[in-house]
């Protein structure tokens, strides 16, 4: 049964080691590279401004060569300060709409810093989780070698009729269990860790691909 229990333990082991390996999740180049989205996305944002404060300044600036040309009576000049403030306006429109998408692809990249993040904390933990169990299993099997051996010792002495050395023996036995089952919990717990962190995982690498889909 203990061979078992410990087959099944490794399995969970492995197979987090399996998920974390073949996940399509972000790490630190994920993480490092969506920084620098972000960042990249902050600068189309400035210069889109810029853009948009020169287009305004120059829609003004033609909209006063009409007026003055208008006053003038200058129709040729009209014509031409007409047809520039026709393109000052697209190119207005062109730029609002450019920086109204720099700022969803913003928007957007913090998300995916985010899932990547979060993603790149989850297979911190599932390392965490495994060191434990792996930890819990030696204490275990170290558990199991002590009581052996003080159960052997008790037939021994038992056997020698030292009823001082039984006494020793028994109260040893005993809290060679208490470790015992104190280890057992502590790897049934770290495995329940475990499962957990993995269904974060998966939870986090379908956000990420819902985020890079969008």
């Amino acid at each position: 049964m203990s061979t078992l229990k410990t087959l099944v333990t490794a399995g969970t082991v492995a197979g987090g080691m399996v998920l974390a390996l073949n996940v399509g999740a972000a790490n630190a180049q994920d993480v490092k590279r969506d920084v620098q989205d972000i960042r990249e996305d902050r600068q189309d944002i400035r210069k889109d401004a810029r853009d948009i404060r020169e287009d305004r300044r120059d829609l003004r600036q033609d909209r006063r060569e009409l007026y003055q040309d208008r006053k003038a009576g200058d129709k040729d000049a009209v014509a031409k300060d007409l047809q520039d403030i026709r393109q000052d306006r697209r190119d207005l429109r062109k730029d609002v709409r450019d920086v109204q998408q720099d700022r969803r692809d913003l928007r957007q990249d913090r998300r995916e810093l985010r899932t990547d993040r979060d993603v790149a904390e989850d297979r911190r933990d599932i390392r965490g989780d495994r060191q434990d169990i792996r930890k819990d299993t030696r204490d275990i099997r170290q558990d199991r070698r002590d009581l052996g051996q003080d159960r052997r010792q008790l037939y021994q002495d038992r056997k020698a009729g030292d009823k001082d050395a039984v006494k020793a023996d028994l109260k040893d036995v005993k809290e060679e269990r208490k470790d015992l089952k104190a280890d057992q919990k502590d790897r049934r717990q770290d495995t329940r860790d475990l499962r957990r962190d993995r269904r974060d995982l998966r939870r986090d690498v379908n956000q990420t691909r819902e985020a890079y889909r969008k």
